[in-house]
């Protein structure tokens, strides 16, 4: 493989996981949590009406909270 291969693989890399993970890895875990609830609800038989857009909102006002700037304490 040469140089200019590995170096274009790496940025395509670079690419999608900003593309995808971005700033919030949280958020990133989350969509995964979300998907595999889903998941496995629809293979027990289960609507999953209720459950994944509440996981939804925890897993975004989580990912808010951690992202909110708090004030620095005045000298």
């Amino acid at each position: 493989m040469t140089a200019a291969v590995a170096r274009g693989l790496r940025a395509f890399g670079r690419f999608w996981w900003e593309f995808i993970v971005g700033d919030t890895p949280e958020l990133f875990v989350a969509t995964l949590v979300v998907i595999a609830v889903s998941l496995a609800l629809a293979s027990l038989h289960v609507v999953p009406v209720i459950v994944v857009p509440a996981v939804a909102v925890v897993a975004v006002l989580w990912s808010a909270a951690r992202g909110r700037v708090r004030p620095r304490a005045e000298d």
